[in-house]
């Protein structure tokens, strides 16, 4: 039949999240969004550009969106994004968009296009994607650093991203009071990032996570 395809497809994800899963914890939902910078933008690893990105991303939350974790880079940012639909992604990534534009090119003394690209944003349908996903994104300066032949000392979380406030690392619990500062992403609602990911375990915090 031309949708078996598609069932079957369905019927293995439902399986991986348990006949418990809540019906609102549908694929697509969850995801991994990537923003990168123009050749040439000034590197957003810096403490006083941290300070905005931050309450950018604090002020795009919506009930519909919000950012679950994140982490900064060079000249990009990885985020795990909860949204409802295309529309709403959409929506709530052009507003955080236009105010990292508008306060980053303000403190850099620049003007034009910041963003390379409109987004990238790869839909998470099971709970091990959303496991590698979540290790991608809160380990990507380990995984960085790693790709030059250098490493981070053990325990290290990045104060770039939401790690100090992650719940799910093995071994730790609560938050890093010397890190963590106030928390500006939301609390997941979605099953796949409430309960699903923790099926394959616990986060390491030394690990140094493959590609994507």
């Amino acid at each position: 039949a031309a949708g078996s395809g598609a069932e079957a497809r369905c019927e293995s994800e439902a399986n991986e999240r348990g006949a418990s899963t809540p019906a609102s914890a549908v694929p697509g939902d969850t995801l991994h969004v990537t923003l990168r910078l123009v050749e040439g933008a000034p590197t957003l690893r810096r403490p006083r550009v941290l300070r905005w990105i931050r309450r950018c991303v604090q002020l795009s939350h919506k009930q519909r969106f919000g950012v679950v974790q994140f982490s900064v880079q060079g000249n990009h940012l990885h985020m795990i994004v909860e949204a409802e639909d295309e529309q709403v992604l959409s929506r709530g990534m052009q507003g955080l968009q236009i105010r990292l534009a508008k306060r980053l090119n303000t403190l850099f003394g620049r003007r034009g296009k910041l963003f390379r690209e409109r987004y990238h944003a790869q839909p998470l349908r099971s709970p091990k994607q959303v496991r590698g996903a979540l290790a991608y994104v809160l380990n990507n300066r380990r995984r960085q650093l790693a790709a030059s032949g250098k490493r981070l000392r053990t325990g290290y979380l990045d104060p770039f991203s939401s790690a100090p406030h992650f719940q799910g690392w093995s071994g730790r619990t609560g938050t890093d009071p010397h890190l963590a500062g106030e928390s500006v992403t939301v609390e997941p609602k979605t099953w796949l990032l409430r309960v699903g990911w923790k099926r394959h375990g616990p986060l390491q915090v030394d690990a140094i996570p493959g590609p994507r």
